[in-house]
């Protein structure tokens, strides 16, 4: 049994080797048939060529142009029947497809050309102010600003990420892309500006003779440091029985050793008499107000210099620094008709008054050497204009009290040109005369005359000769206001 069983597996082995080849070869045959039809189908089927690459990768915003393709079926060229699909849009970012479909029989073939639209641009950061910077060394460092945008995204101001070191400020912002972009600002950790003393009640402080000065005050302010007002060091003495000008000097220093001084000038005066002083009758004093004119005043000095005569000029802040030293060398008056003559100005304070009268009185000192204490009101101690500045505080009765409190002396006027107003007027022809007239017809020898002129006027340059000879020729003396001589002075209307 044993045998007969072995020799019956054995023929069943065999059968089913032969089986298996013959399987085999059906196999191999079965897929060459296939791949035969399958090359032949392809090599019948039509082709699609794309021009340029398959794959395109391009900049955001760029120009894109599809450069396309062509199409062949058994050697022929159907381009024509070829439809294109897709499209591409580079405002966007993304992956674009352009589609070439061409269907011929049976056959319908596809090819695919993939553009992709990135962004490589960085984005920009902006710095407010300067890249490099001084910082205090105790302080850290204020933020003066910065923007910062991507073409694609926008403003990414907030996605700004700034890390402080010592001696830097970087700022760092990506885009969606993952581009990045990293600006420095430098800080340099150093204090070069000095402190500033702010005197309370100004750089010029009046003290009323016998009356002990009192210290007004003063404030410190620095870029770096506070409460350096203790640090202050104060020197320099006031007699206040003894009249004069006095200076103290501030000085102080800040953390960093930056020094600064300011000076202030302390006047011990008398109240001035107005009853003090002269008036002598038939004297002619001739004033000029609102210069000095290089093109008329130096005409007016050769006169008064030809014809002997010494007169007073009211100056302001205007004309060269030369005709008023020359008016002070050639002995005239050189008298105060504040800096600016600006009625809106000077009349809106008491405070605006003086800080104007007194940076002329600087300009004549700084030129002359002398401190004048002569000076007249913009429009006279009378004018109402100033109403319209002073916001009903009738500014002139505290104006014309005070200077007097501060020692100074004004003068109004008793004889008008009127070269500023009359006679400047289109309609007269004559102006020289008129100013001419003006004058001499309103002399009196029984009084003082103190003559109000402009020398700042073509007009009075031309008539101020005849003048002085009218005067000369009809027994008039000529003289220059000064501290002896009485004030004449309007009534006070405001």
């Amino acid at each position: 049994m044993d045998n007969k069983e072995n020799s019956s597996k054995k023929k069943n082995i065999v059968v089913k080797r032969k089986l298996s080849k013959k399987g085999l070869r059906y196999t191999i045959i079965l897929v060459s048939i296939i791949l035969v039809f399958s090359i032949s189908l392809y090599i019948l089927s039509p082709k699609i060529t794309l021009k340029g690459k398959k794959t395109i990768i391009i900049n955001y915003n760029d120009n894109y142009q599809e450069e396309g393709a062509t199409s062949k079926f058994l050697g022929n060229d159907v381009t024509s029947s070829m439809k294109q699909s897709g499209s591409v849009n580079t405002k966007k970012i993304g992956t674009y497809k352009i589609n070439y479909n061409i269907k011929k029989l049976f056959f319908n073939v596809t090819k695919t050309r993939t553009i992709k639209v990135v962004d490589k641009k960085n984005p920009v950061i902006e710095l407010t102010g300067e890249k490099e910077v001084n910082v205090c060394p105790n302080k850290d460092y204020k933020e003066d600003g910065y923007k910062a945008y991507d073409e694609y995204d926008g403003d990414l101001t907030n996605k700004v990420k700034i890390t402080t070191k010592k001696d830097k400020q970087i700022y760092k912002v990506s885009d969606s892309s993952g581009n990045e972009i990293e600006i420095v600002r430098k800080l340099n950790r150093v204090d070069k500006e000095s402190p500033k003393i702010i005197l309370t009640k100004g750089e010029t402080f009046y003290v009323k003779y016998g009356n002990e000065y009192k210290e007004p005050g003063f404030k410190v302010e620095d870029n770096c440091d506070s409460n350096l007002d203790d640090k202050v060091e104060i020197s320099g003495e006031v007699d206040s029985k003894k009249e004069g000008t006095y200076e103290l000097t501030y000085k102080v220093k800040d953390s960093s050793n930056n020094e600064t001084k300011v000076v202030r000038k302390v006047l011990v005066y008398k109240k001035t008499d107005v009853n003090s002083g002269e008036s002598k009758p038939g004297v002619i004093y001739l004033t000029f107000d609102d210069g000095p004119s290089s093109e008329t005043t130096t005409h007016i000095l050769n006169v008064l210099k030809e014809e002997g005569v010494k007169a007073t000029f009211f100056v302001t802040n205007s004309g060269p620094d030369s005709l008023i030293k020359r008016e002070y060398d050639e002995g005239h008056t050189v008298a105060l008709h504040t800096a600016s003559h600006d009625y809106s100005k000077v009349y809106a304070s008491v405070d605006n008054y003086f800080k104007d009268l007194e940076t002329v009185q600087k300009r004549v000192e700084r030129i002359t050497g002398y401190k004048s204490n002569i000076i007249r009101f913009p429009g006279g101690s009378s004018n109402t204009v100033s109403r319209r500045y002073d916001k009903g505080s009738k500014i002139m009765t505290t104006l014309t009290n005070e200077v007097l409190n501060r020692g100074y002396r004004y003068y109004d006027w008793n004889v008008d040109a009127s070269d500023a107003w009359t006679c400047a007027q289109a309609k007269v022809t004559d102006k020289k005369n008129c100013v001419y007239k003006n004058v001499v017809n309103n002399l009196s020898k029984s009084r003082p005359n103190v003559v109000l002129m402009h020398d700042i006027k073509y007009h009075t340059k031309d008539a101020i000769r005849d003048i002085i000879r009218y005067g000369k020729n009809n027994g008039y003396t000529f003289a220059k206001l000064d501290d002896n001589v009485k004030m004449v002075r309007f009534s006070v209307n405001n």
